[in-house]
């Protein structure tokens, strides 16, 4: 069963799953200073408490639809929201937005979009202007998916099919009523065993009327002799 799985998890991951893609940015949150020489640790805590709101900003149809309008995709604020993901480090001030596509360019785009949107209407909505673009996606060449990874569902496949097989032959075992020795006779019944006939198969049969054969060859000719 386990090698059945396997062969049906690398067909599936290699024929029949679209290869996906993932690009991503990254926007630092900093207020600009006028002193260069240290940061104000009032101004960092107040960026990194920004950060979560940021974050949801980011996904909100606010930003979404003008990335939409403006790379003139088919899709709706509802379907880029599943594309992209945004996540931070704790009490870092850096923002990652990543994207996942089928089309590795197109997810390079979106999320060096999105950036670029955000930083500039985050100045309308907030009033801040603390957000700048810290790398931008890039498509390297001869780029792999990060899904499906056929090798991966291959071997967990295998440990799947393999704790089905183990789990199908106790159930087995579990569901399996018939008689096999006499401690099944006994445990049925509520009687004891007082004797059991052995069984021989034909080759032992054979041999044992070879050796009885040749014993009473062996007996004729001794007594022949006296």
């Amino acid at each position: 069963m386990r090698n059945l799985t396997g062969l049906v998890s690398g067909i599936v991951s290699y024929f029949f799953l679209t290869p996906i893609y993932q690009a991503s940015t990254q926007i630092l949150v900093n207020q600009a200073k006028n002193d260069q020489a240290a940061y104000n640790y009032n101004e960092v805590q107040t960026n990194l408490q920004l950060i979560n709101t940021y974050n949801v900003i980011i996904k909100s149809p606010a930003i979404l639809d003008k990335v939409s309008e403006q790379l003139k995709l088919d899709m709706t604020a509802s379907e880029l929201n599943g594309k992209i993901t945004v996540a931070s480090e704790k009490d870092s001030q850096v923002v990652n937005i990543s994207v996942q596509d089928a089309d590795a360019a197109l997810a390079a785009n979106i999320a060096n979009k999105t950036a670029e949107v955000f930083q500039t209407e985050i100045v309308k909505i907030m009033s801040v202007d603390n957000v700048s673009v810290l790398a931008k996606a890039t498509v390297a060449e001869n780029q792999s998916p990060i899904k499906p990874q056929p090798l991966l569902n291959v071997a967990i496949a295998i440990v799947v099919g393999l704790m089905a097989s183990v789990g199908l032959a106790f159930l087995l075992e579990y569901l399996d009523n018939t008689i096999k020795n006499e401690q099944d006779i006994e445990k049925l019944l509520e009687l004891p065993i007082l004797g059991v006939i052995a069984t021989i198969d034909d080759q032992k049969m054979e041999e044992l009327k070879k050796r009885k054969a040749g014993s009473r060859t062996a007996g004729r000719g001794e007594t022949y002799g006296v």
